[in-house]
């Protein structure tokens, strides 16, 4: 009597031939669906950022005022604009818009997390501070001129409480710090509201599991909120990073006027490209204009990816 093989027999736990046939079928099926749909998001993609990116980087090769003819530079453009010390300044400001507003703007915003999470009252409260995204940048800007000018409400409040020399709020020195302070206060709303809405998907019990063990509100938001919330908050820094380089009506308006750009000592890299290709009494310069923008978008790459890397964490479930 002949037996079966161990080999031809199917053994515990092996998949079917016709279930893998199957599976193979649905992953070739998925396989051939992918560029279809994926196709005409990269054709957007394409035409709507990287042409732009590739065309300003092949025109900051070049000396071109917009009409007349275009003058090979190479990298001339960027010694340029290294050595401008408008640019540089513009620069630094940028950096510290990203860097000092945002650990601001996050310190401020997780302690409005911990006290809304322990709040009854907290759906009015979030409501209030997200408030603020919803009007337009110049409006803040063309409010500050009326609020701080030497005789506006602000001054006038302060003398009325004994201050007889109030600050010069909108002066150049004190132009850029305003500037910080209102975005700050935009800000924080926003990155508050997305992150009380990964707090509220949190279980309850894991909370009421750590004040059962005796942490205290900063405890569990170190131990409870702040690891499960990491995704969500990692998202708000990339969010904010790309956010805090194309800040620009905001400065225009704080300094600005209708005849005069803001000092440069406030300009961050947006100003300073619009300053370049549409200046007011001299040449445009479009060579150093997308030099300056291939700059800042080299700037914000590279922070962000360093950004994602150090943020990077294991996903918690629960």
């Amino acid at each position: 009597m002949f037996h079966d093989s161990p080999r031809t027999s199917p053994g515990r736990g092996t998949v079917p031939v016709s279930a893998r046939r199957r599976a193979g079928a649905h992953e070739r099926r998925q396989r051939r669906m992918f560029w279809p749909f994926t196709a005409p998001a990269l054709v957007v993609y394409a035409v709507l950022f990287l042409a732009p990116v590739g065309y300003a980087i092949w025109t900051s090769l070049y000396r071109w005022d917009g009409m007349g003819p275009m003058e090979w530079r190479g990298l001339s453009n960027y010694e340029l604009l290294f050595r401008d010390p408008f640019f540089r300044r513009s620069l630094v400001n940028t950096l510290e818009l990203m860097f000092v507003g945002g650990v601001v703007t996050f310190a401020i915003s997780f302690a409005l997390t911990l006290v809304l999470r322990e709040m009854r009252a907290r759906l009015f409260a979030r409501s209030v501070l997200f408030f603020p995204c919803l009007v337009n940048g110049m409006v803040f800007g063309i409010a500050a001129g009326f609020l701080f000018s030497p005789t506006g409400p602000v001054n006038q409040a302060l003398r009325f409480v004994g201050v007889t020399a109030p600050p010069k709020w909108l002066s150049t020195d004190n132009l850029f710090p305003m500037i910080l302070g209102t975005l700050v206060w935009t800000a924080t709303g926003y990155y508050t509201s997305i992150i009380m809405a990964s707090v509220d998907q949190i279980p309850g019990y894991l909370y009421e599991a750590a004040e059962l063990d005796g942490a205290n509100a900063f405890q569990r938001f170190r131990h409870v909120t702040l690891p499960l919330a990491w995704d969500v908050i990692s998202v708000c820094a990339v969010l904010w990073t790309v956010s805090s380089v194309k800040i620009f009506e905001l400065i225009l308006l704080f300094g600005g006027s209708s005849s005069a750009y803001p000092p440069a000592s406030s300009w961050n890299t947006a100003l300073y490209v619009y300053a370049e290709a549409f200046p007011q009494a001299t040449t445009p310069r479009l060579g150093v204009a997308t030099a300056a923008a291939v700059t800042s978008l080299l700037m914000v790459t590279v922070v962000t990816l360093v950004m994602r890397r150090l943020m990077r964490r294991e996903s918690l479930e629960y």
